[in-house]
């Protein structure tokens, strides 16, 4: 029995031990990756200097063209990402701040995303490779269910997120292959009308958001200037109040929900295409620049 229990000793040591070697391999690789997407073309930059940030989620991504800010003589780069939360857009402006980023004005899209302070999972998971390496990022998951998890156990966040930060993802990083994430100034147009015009808001309830306010101080205390937006939907849209009980708790932010009102201009009921996204991107142009 003493033998048995020294053998399966021995087996759990030298597992946890290759644990810890393949999470040290894996976190060297995206340590050096700087083109695959937003969160390590942010974490692994130096600083850089930018008159227009934009971020949030998808309805950042797909309906703020940037080469008409760059046209406009403004140097600019859309950094919404598609899936994500408050949460992860809070957690990449501090990481710009950090990397002493020059920011004159910050552009967030923050309507539907004021529901829920939850982080989305594909998204969050992909800070994680940094979570030993930046007191921010380990300090911003910190409250997270799991985080005790994520941090202390070798290993356990690439196979929990093998889909987004496992082996695959890390092969690539390894060998510099780049996606299409940070083409466009990081605009990603949609296309043509899929037919699908109808969306239903009722069930969901704007809150006092911890990440939008955070944002907001992040923002105040670096001398940015917030442009707090809210994007169009489609006509055939149920439970649009959301948005005047999201400006009730916010006043500060701009209701662009009925601005584009032709659904032609939408690739889905919450997404616009390319031709309603440059419509959109032009009106907020000519309003704030």
């Amino acid at each position: 029995m003493k033998k048995f229990i020294g053998f399966a000793a021995k087996v759990l040591i030298l597992i946890l031990l290759l644990l810890a070697l393949l999470d040290v391999l894996y976190t060297v690789v995206y340590l050096q990756a700087s083109n695959r997407g937003k969160i390590d073309y942010v974490y692994n930059s130096k600083p850089r200097i930018y008159d227009v940030v934009i971020l949030g989620s998808s309805r950042a991504n797909n309906h703020f063209v940037t080469q008409l800010f760059e046209e406009k003589g403004l140097k600019a780069f859309n950094y919404g990402m598609s899936g994500g939360h408050l949460f992860e857009a809070s957690l990449l402006l501090k990481l710009m701040i950090e990397r002493k980023y020059k920011i004159q004005n910050v552009i967030i899209e923050t309507d539907l995303n004021l529901s829920n302070e939850k982080r989305a999972e594909g998204i969050a998971s992909k800070f994680l490779p940094y979570i030993h390496s930046s007191r921010l990022i380990e300090n911003h998951f910190s409250q997270e269910d799991d985080f005790s998890e994520l941090f202390y156990i070798p290993f356990y966040r690439y196979l929990k997120f093998d889909s987004s930060i496992g082996f695959r993802e890390m092969y690539k990083c390894l060998t510099f292959q780049p996606t299409n994430t940070l083409k466009n100034g990081g605009f990603y147009a949609l296309k043509g009308n899929n037919g699908k015009m109808k969306n239903n808001l009722s069930a969901l309830k704007p809150i006092q958001n911890k990440y939008y306010e955070e944002i907001k101080q992040i923002c105040a205390d670096n001398k940015i200037n917030l442009i707090a937006v809210m994007t169009p939907m489609c006509s055939n849209t149920k439970g649009l109040d959301y948005f005047k009980k999201a400006n009730k708790i916010y006043p500060e932010i701009h209701n662009y929900e009925n601005v584009v009102d032709n659904d032609k201009y939408f690739s889905s009921c919450g997404h616009m295409n390319n031709e309603g996204a440059k419509l959109f991107t032009s009106r907020i142009i000519k309003d704030f620049f």
